[in-house]
């Protein structure tokens, strides 16, 4: 933490759908350009960062092909495709010369170094992004548990989920023009009331070890850093 920023160091979970932008699939370059200038901005503030990608950009155009596929070789399926989008916001982030490195929950050889929790400690103090793909390595997991989990080893100080909108709200604001966003919530109001913020295994891990989760808009420019300052952005559920 410095006298700055609300928190030393962070852990955002991206959606791999965030990088299509208004394309059907893939990654937009613009879109990617974007993310990586609002994350670099939050690097210079001095705040560590590791970032949990998802893979449904990519995974959507293959999804089909999974019919009939037993759920494990389907879930390695997905896992290889966060692994592709961790590798490309890696290296968009080093054309911002931002100094990243990608480990995966899956030995992948020389594409990606292999997670392990010290290493990745020690990129963090370094002032390395750390982008963890192929979520937790196992299948029956989602990457919003990988977000959970890969917060609570690193020992960040939030969660940081992105979404499309600015928090969470009663309903559906893309469908519901008096939706009212939440500016706190428990745990378990989040249970108990269903609301879509990340799967049930995620908000319980965050739960029962006591870690912070807030959720805000990736879209919105400067964002993220205003968060990281202390600024009122998205929901905070604690």
């Amino acid at each position: 933490m410095t006298d700055q920023t609300a928190y030393k160091r962070v852990l955002l979970k991206l959606s791999g759908e965030a990088l299509m932008g208004d394309d059907a699939f893939g990654i937009n370059h613009d879109v990617l350009k974007r993310f990586t200038t609002e994350l670099k901005s939050v690097s210079d503030t001095g705040v560590q960062m590791a970032i949990v990608i998802g893979g449904g950009n990519l995974f959507r155009g293959v999804a089909s092909a999974t019919n009939g596929m037993d759920r494990p070789t389907a879930d390695y399926m997905g896992m290889l495709a966060t692994v592709m989008n961790a590798l490309a916001l890696a290296d968009a982030l080093k054309q911002q010369d931002m100094a990243a490195v990608v480990m995966s929950g899956l030995p992948v050889g020389p594409v990606a170094e292999t997670y392990d929790r010290n290493k990745a400690l020690n990129y963090l103090n370094d002032g390395v992004a750390v982008i963890f793909g192929a979520g937790t390595g196992n299948p029956f997991f989602t990457t919003d548990t990988a977000a959970s989990l890969r917060g609570l080893e690193i020992d960040a100080d939030v969660v940081f989920k992105a979404t499309k909108v600015n928090g969470v709200y009663d309903k559906d604001p893309m469908k519901h023009s008096d939706a009212k966003r939440y500016d706190t919530l428990s745990y378990d109001e989040v249970l108990e009331k269903r609301l879509a913020v990340m799967d049930a295994t995620a908000i319980a891990l965050c739960r029962d070890n006591n870690m912070v989760l807030r959720v805000l808009s990736i879209n919105e420019q400067g964002s993220l850093l205003r968060a990281i300052r202390g600024g009122d952005e998205g929901t905070i559920v604690k």
